[in-house]
């Protein structure tokens, strides 16, 4: 395939991802135990920081946006695992961020051949 086709998955990961970070702690459920803004700030940060290279298709940023990922993986299999009330948006957290890490993979390993 080409490797458009993969990095346009992980950019659906990506947006996804982010979209679902930001809606969760503020209109989908409301913590009591802490600020919304610390929680934005702690879960959205670490997606920021490949976020320009990831946009223009760099290797190096995809590869890390796919490192990353796996820590949106391990939170949402432990929230799924934890709080069953919220289990289907930890299910939707494991589906972009797997989305993000196989398109973020596939694609700079089609690049690298």
């Amino acid at each position: 395939m080409k490797p458009s086709f993969y990095h346009s998955i992980a950019l659906a990961g990506f947006f996804g991802l982010f979209a679902l970070l930001m809606l969760w702690p503020t209109v989908l459920t409301e913590s009591s135990r802490f600020p919304v803004a610390m929680i934005l700030l702690l879960s959205v940060t670490p997606l920021l920081l490949p976020m320009r290279g990831l946009l223009h298709g760099r290797r190096k940023s995809c590869a890390w946006a796919a490192y990353i990922s796996l820590i949106y993986i391990i939170h949402g299999t432990a929230e799924a695992y934890v709080n069953p009330a919220e289990r289907s948006l930890a299910l939707l957290e494991i589906l972009f961020s797997l989305m993000l890490f196989m398109g973020a993979t596939f694609y700079v390993r089609a690049l690298k051949s």
